[in-house]
């Protein structure tokens, strides 16, 4: 093998053109899927604070941004879903006149060639702000899936076209299955949340959806941050249970373990860029103290380059403006 002076590995870096000869990963504006929230009412359009470009959207603002996606050539949104009332069973999650169910057939009346994929969880509809059904302090693992399986055949009824269920309950991935099987929906593909995080990222997140925990934390059923072992098993059993494609969420601290999930099964691999992700980097530029747009581009690559084939991002609309001024 050639060593220095005869080896070089300079060379392939002089140039720009041939920087992008050999480079190794490149972004695409298919890899992204657009987070957006959609919250009851009219006429609403609220920045989140935490979160700097990303809003609460009524459904009739959705559809405008919905349209803005489609001109920047992104092709999937993710729909999380704020509503009027909230109870103890998430009872707006599975109603057909819910608000993510009136979000998808407006949309989709609306808005062509978009994907419409659903986040299937009930925080967001709960009094309580946790992901199931509770007894006490016992967030209800068997009881709350019959509930993600209606949600989840409901959201399917509206018009969804993937279904992305995000609650960590055990178990889950077969019975979503099972029930959009039985009610003729074989067709349409489930994204599990199969290995997530109980994350500190996941701050401003609350803020936007408005799902914060009235008592305790998602401990129990999220995973814990020092596991990776524990993330195969996990992955592993949703396939098993029909899975189409498996989630990694966070992405930036967990690359390790994109990796090895996608390593593992070479399954179609998704990673979610949370809302820390994005805030501390949105943050920080706005402070001066990084370059903003370099780091978000830096911060994609490296989770494509883990092994991730979607990217879950409040960065679409910013990096699809930045791929039509640079090309790859």
């Amino acid at each position: 093998m050639a060593i220095y002076p005869t080896k070089r590995l300079r060379r392939l870096r002089y140039n720009p053109i041939v920087r992008d000869l050999v480079r190794e990963t490149k972004l695409s504006k298919d890899d992204f899927i657009y987070p957006m929230f959609i919250a009851h009412g009219e006429n609403i359009k609220n920045e989140v604070s935490s979160m700097p470009g990303v809003y609460q959207l009524s459904i009739e603002n959705a559809i405008e941004e919905c349209k803005e996606l489609v001109s920047l050539g992104i092709k999937a949104i993710i729909l999380f879903g704020i509503p009027e009332h909230k109870d103890e069973q998430g009872t707006d999650a599975y109603s057909a006149d819910g608000i993510i169910q009136r979000a998808i057939r407006a949309i989709k009346k609306e808005v062509s060639d978009l994907l419409i994929i659903t986040d299937v969880c009930l925080c967001e509809y709960t009094s309580h702000g946790h992901c199931g059904l509770v007894d006490g302090d016992e967030i209800l693992n068997d009881e709350t899936v019959s509930l993600l399986a209606k949600e989840a055949v409901s959201h399917a009824e509206a018009g969804a076209d993937m279904i992305a269920p995000s609650d960590m309950m055990d178990g889950r991935i077969a019975a979503i299955r099972k029930a959009l099987d039985y009610k003729g929906f074989k067709n349409i593909p489930i994204m599990s949340y199969a290995v997530k995080y109980s994350s500190g990222y996941y701050g401003p997140f609350r803020d936007a959806a408005d799902s914060a925990t009235s008592f305790g934390d998602r401990r129990s059923h999220q995973m814990d941050i020092a596991n990776s072992l524990e993330a195969i098993r996990e992955a592993e059993s949703d396939i098993e249970e029909g899975a189409d494609i498996i989630m990694v969420k966070p992405a930036g601290a967990y690359l390790d373990v994109i990796t090895e999930v996608k390593d593992k099964f070479q399954m179609p691999t998704a990673a979610y860029q949370v809302s820390g992700e994005y805030s501390m980097i949105k943050a920080a530029g706005k402070m001066g103290w990084i370059d903003e747009e370099r780091v978000m581009v830096e911060s994609l690559i490296a989770i494509k380059r883990a092994g991730a084939d979607i990217i879950l991002t409040y960065f679409a609309k910013d990096i699809a403006k930045y791929l039509d001024e640079n090309p790859q």
